[in-house]
């Protein structure tokens, strides 16, 4: 091979060209953009193979996928394929009613891929540092731009729509696959040109440029020309129902995001024709306040010359040379500076070197995540206002219960990004319908804007859905902030809906209803309570955007306004909140078969379980969690821009969640700090050109307040101070506020004192006259005069039923004796029965709460009623009071009677022999209660139920085994049998004066020891021996000792065996009786008894 035609490889370094990508690419794409067709006197003629070249270029567009440069797409833009050829080609087909041309679909292919949204960030993200140095997105931005302005010229849009017709048209059987994708096709295309932004507007553009800042204008008014906004609400209206429109439900709602996300639901509620008279007065007001704020700053003309004022620094003496300068500054010479501004006569000098100095440009803040402000047309803002009324009065519901189901179920075609679109469309039409809804209110128009409408977002899963979804991004590592604001602001609406239905004006009872309800379900929760409180403390400058620090402040604000109207209404009803606990369940060790566990099977939720408790919470406990001081710092940050703020209203909440801190809370040490006394300062010097609106009042007298309450307490404290310097975060703004905290009362169940009875022995009279001493000894003696009154009260009342009901005359003359006196009290002793049923239970009133009280804690007290007769109402009222009653079958007489034992006793106290009357008491046990056991269906419980099972189990012999219940004849005559010996043995036992059952020694014979066998081969002493057992005769026949009891069912212990003799003999000792020495002889010294025959056993 020649050396000329050899191929070099070499890696670029020696300085040889690779070869670009674009010089490969561009050749082949124009051949196939010039074999498309062409123009030809005006009219567009399409080449022999357009479909074949379409093909082409839609297999060129595909090799973008791995190029991060997007060289493909940079060429499309420069040959103007889209506006040359691909827009022609389809007004040449589709455009003219051939709407099934495949050269008509396949344009509309490229057109969609061509416009798809370019994701900026993502593509940041990937691209090379090195690699991708010199790559420029701004040329594909601004070829959409060019993309987007032709697809809105005449007849587009219309030919679109065209294609669509013919595939609904077609039955549910002639309908294919690909008739869908033609749909999902077109419907992306919508979503691409609705994707593009606009350019702002500025009236310093050319004109190609400022057609470019009204295209999304122009966009709305070509899909309401063409039916395909009315197509939009046919797929949101059925989605729930027809599975045809279900497919295209995310696309719709991907389309409606991108429609409505420029616009503010306030701006659509009012008329559009006074549309353009209030934004020209907010721009001027705008304007004027720029003007003032200018005017003030600004420099007058007080003489031709201006102002001119010297400032020289170290202007000191110079001192003489013999005495030495240790300091830099006294060595420096002095300089003066020149200042040309006349605030500068009465302001401080270091301000005006603040002035003249750089101000170094700060990073700008993100206004807003989520949405964007277009400049649109009145025109458009008509159309987006028809369309808005008719999704919310057709659409709203039955769209966002098909997406919530689609979400739920995980279907492939949800991402990720359609639960933020979903969280703000929810928020943009709740909002809309409250704006609406209020405006009709002021009107006072028809009932048009019905709560049904918007019924969907009061369900209880779409609540516990937004609140996971907020959850979800909190946790979330890198914290979603964007999907919760608009959780937040989702929340917000939801709150201020629930309050539109609460209001006094609405006739229907039925909301007020399902507005408590929905109060107490959020309440019980608890989630919105903590969002509502994170969202304040999670706000961090320059992480978070303004629209966020804004929906949160006004979440706060709309919560509590709620919760205090809310426990207002309830007379100061506490709030029940659910919390949930983590507690470890008790682990069990492992088995010897499944040995020790591997770490890494075991999950790290195994071991514990959710606990659920309700913990009662007061508003002014809720209120006193915001007093904090991260929520201080951004509610603080949020009154700094108080300038910027378009209506009052907000600084009406601002003002208002500051004063529950400062006022309600109590805890003004939160805003003792530098930064914030320099911010009062800043607004206090503002003052007289704050607006005149009440929140703005509210604001300086919020402000002198905390101003009077901080140099108050430097007057007591001078070292506050120095704390103003460093932040007041961990309750350290405690000790410099007024804020005091509440007594703890733990609530307890109440111990009653334990009851007591008299000891036995004791008669009732005694056992009165023992309590009615204790009473006395406790000082206690106005209770028995109350148990006195009591008595007289009932005994008279009773009485006097006697006397209407029996025709009884009282006779207070006790003076007839005998039979007459007896007559006389029969009546009051025996009342008719129909006086009895007369009577009633007599409940025991008591006076204060002293006495109620005594009834529930005096034991002494309530043995006095015992004996007295008194019991316990069953029913009580109260759980803290003990009701005491007079039962109706406690006779009058009866009472008199106990009366005067009292009177006796009191006259005549009973003599305890000097103890004290409470010696004389014990604690009167207590009865314990039954075990509760749960039956079964059968009447039992089931550990009885498991024993019979077991039973049944162990002894299965049961079954051999016969009952001789029936043998009852026989029993009788065995008992018989048994009673008759049993009286033969007492009998004997009495003649004997013996016990008839045991003998008196045992039965057992005795072995004879070694020693005796001795004794008598040695030829012993045998009257020494017999003289012995002589003696030891006589002692057994001596009564036992009362202290020695025998041992039943035992046989008597053996005598104790005489010691062994020695080998050697000893003298013979002196005869002696000892008394506890056992007989010595084996035969008993009397003849027991013999027990009866027991052969008829």
């Amino acid at each position: 091979m020649p050396d000329g035609d050899a191929i070099s490889i070499s890696s670029g370094s020696d300085g040889e060209e690779q070869l670009d990508r674009r010089a490969i690419l561009e050749p082949a794409i124009q051949s196939v953009v010039d074999a498309l067709g062409g123009f030809e006197d005006g009219i567009y003629r399409m080449g022999d193979e357009c479909y074949s070249c379409l093909k082409d270029l839609k297999k060129f567009w595909r090799k973008d996928d791995t190029d991060d440069e997007r060289t493909v797409a940079r060429i499309f833009s420069d040959c103007r394929v889209l506006s040359n050829d691909l827009i022609p080609v389809l007004t040449e087909t589709a455009g003219k009613g051939h709407v099934e041309d495949k050269r008509a679909i396949a344009c509309v292919d490229l057109i969609t891929a061509v416009t798809w949204p370019i994701d900026l960030a993502e593509e940041l993200k990937e691209m090379d540092e090195e690699l991708d140095k010199g790559s420029d997105y701004t040329q594909l931005l601004s070829s959409h731009l060019r993309y987007k302005a032709a697809m809105l010229q005449p007849g587009i849009l219309k030919a679109l729509f065209s294609i669509i017709l013919p595939c609904l048209a077609k039955s549910p059987k002639e309908r294919k696959e690909r008739d869908i994708q033609i749909i999902t096709v077109v419907l992306f295309l919508v979503r691409n040109l609705a994707f593009i932004k606009d350019l702002p507007s500025n009236t310093n553009l050319s004109s190609d440029q400022a057609e470019f800042s009204s295209l999304q204008s122009r966009l709305i008014k070509a899909l309401s020309e063409d039916f395909i906004l009315e197509f939009l609400l046919t797929i949101a209206s059925n989605a729930s129902t027809d599975p045809l429109f279900n497919r295209w439900n995310v696309i719709a709602l991907e389309i409606f995001y991108l429609i409505f996300r420029g616009v503010r639901p306030a701006s659509l509620v009012i008329e559009a024709e006074k549309q353009a008279s209030s934004n020209l007065n907010r721009l001027l007001s705008v304007e004027g306040q720029r003007k003032l704020e200018w005017a003030r700053n600004a420099t007058s003309r007080h003489s031709r010359f201006g102002t001119t004022i010297t400032v020289t620094k170290n202007a000191k003496p110079h001192k003489p040379t013999s005495e030495p300068s240790d300091t830099k500054d006294e060595a420096l010479p002095p300089r003066p500076y020149v200042l040309h501004r006349q605030k500068a006569i009465t302001a401080e000098t270091g301000e005006m070197f603040d002035v003249e100095k750089k101000q170094r440009t700060k990073k700008g803040k993100k206004i807003d995540a989520l949405a964007r402000e277009d400049t649109l047309s009145l025109d458009s803002r008509k159309i987006l206002q028809g369309l808005a009324k008719n999704f919310v009065k057709s659409c709203f519901s039955p769209f966002l219960s098909s997406l919530l189901k689609d979400i739920r179920s995980e279907r492939p075609k949800i991402t990720e990004k359609d639960n933020l679109r979903l969280l703000f469309i929810t928020k943009w039409f709740l909002e809309f319908f409250l704006q609406a809804h209020a405006k009709e209110k002021t009107l006072k128009q028809e009932n048009i804007w019905d709560f049904g409408f918007v019924a969907e977002v009061t369900d209880r899963g779409w609540i516990t859905w937004v609140l996971r979804r907020m959850r979800e991004a909190l946790d979330a590592k890198p914290k979603m902030w964007t999907e919760f604001q608009a959780g937040i602001e989702c929340l917000t609406q939801l709150l201020l809906l629930i309050e539109r239905m609460s209001t006094e004006d609405l006739a229907d009872v039925a909301l007020t209803d399902v507005a408590e309800v929905l109060q107490n379900q959020l309440i019980y929760n608890g989630e919105v309570l903590e969002i509502a409180l994170e969202s304040l403390k999670a706000y961090k400058d320059g992480t978070q955007s303004l629209v966020y620090l804004d929906s949160s402040v006004h979440l706060a604000y709309a919560l509590l306004r709620m919760l205090e109207k809310w426990t207002k209404v309830g007379g100061g009803r506490e709030m029940y909140v659910r919390k949930k606990a983590r507690r470890k369940k008790k682990a069990k060790g492992p088995t010897e078969e499944e040995g020790i566990p591997d770490v890494e099977e075991e999950e790290a939720g195994e071991n514990e379980e959710e606990e659920v408790k309700d913990m009662r919470l007061t508003f002014e406990g809720f209120e006193l969690r915001f007093a904090n001081s991260e929520v201080t710092k951004t509610l603080l940050a949020y009154l700094g821009r108080y300038k910027e703020f378009p209506s009052p209203e907000h600084m009406k909440r601002v003002v208002g969640l500051l004063h529950r801190q400062a006022v309600r809370a109590k805890a003004e040490g939160l805003f003792f700090n530098v930064s914030t006394l320099a911010l009062f300062k800043s607004i206090m010097d503002h003052k007289q050109y704050l607006p005149r609106e009440q929140p703005y009042k509210d604001l300086v007298n919020l402000i002198q307040f905390l101003l009077r309450q901080f140099f108050k307490a430097v007057d007591d404290d001078p070292f506050i101070i120095v704390h103003a310097l460093y932040p007041k975060n961990r309750g350290h703004w405690k000790q410099f506020s007024s804020w005091k905290p509440e007594e703890k009362f733990i609530e307890r169940e109440k111990k009653v004192a334990a009851e007591v009875q008299v000891t036995q022995g004791y008669t009732w009279t005694e056992e009165m006259g023992i309590v009615i001493a204790c009473l006395v000894e406790d000082e206690k003696a106005h209770l028995i005069d109350w148990v006195k009154e009591i008595l007289s009260g009932v005994i008279s009342q009773r009485k006097h039923i006697i006397e209407e009901t029996d025709k009884v005359v009282s006779d207070d003359d006790d003076d007839d004796e005998g039979a007459e006196s007896e007559a006389k009290l029969e009546p009051w002793r025996n009342p008719s029965g129909e006086a009895i049923a007369k009577f009633t239970d007599f409940p025991i009133p008591y006076k204060d709460e002293a006495q109620a009280d005594a009834t529930t804690n005096d034991p002494h007290l309530k043995l006095l009623f015992r004996l007295l007769k008194f019991e316990v109402q069953e029913e009580q009222d109260s759980l803290d009071e003990t009701q005491w009653i007079v039962p109706a079958k406690v006779m009058p007489f009866d009472m008199q009677s106990q009366l005067n034992v009292i009177d006796q006793f009191l006259k005549y106290p009973i003599d305890l022999q000097g103890k004290k009357a409470s010696e004389l008491l014990k604690k009167k046990p207590r009865k314990r209660r039954p075990r509760r056991v749960e039956l079964d269906e059968n009447g039992e419980p089931p550990a009885k139920k498991e024993r019979k099972k077991k039973e049944a189990q162990q002894y299965k012999s049961a079954t051999m085994i016969e009952d001789s219940d029936a043998d009852e004849d026989e029993w009788a005559a065995f008992f018989e049998r048994e009673k008759k010996l049993a009286e033969r043995t007492a009998l004997a036992a009495t003649a004997s004066g013996t016990s008839g059952t045991m003998r008196a020694t045992g039965t057992k014979k005795r072995r004879r020891t070694e020693g005796k066998k001795r004794r008598r081969k040695r030829g012993s002493d045998v009257t020494s021996g017999s003289e012995t057992e002589k003696s030891g005769s006589e002692l057994d026949r001596e009564p036992p000792s009362t202290m020695q009891s025998p041992q039943q069912g035992s046989e008597p212990s053996p005598p104790r065996e005489p010691p062994e003799e020695p080998a050697r003999p000893r003298p013979r000792p002196r005869k002696r009786l000892r008394a506890s020495s056992p007989p010595q002889s084996s035969s008993p010294p009397f003849e027991p008894t013999p027990l009866p025959d027991l052969e008829d056993r």
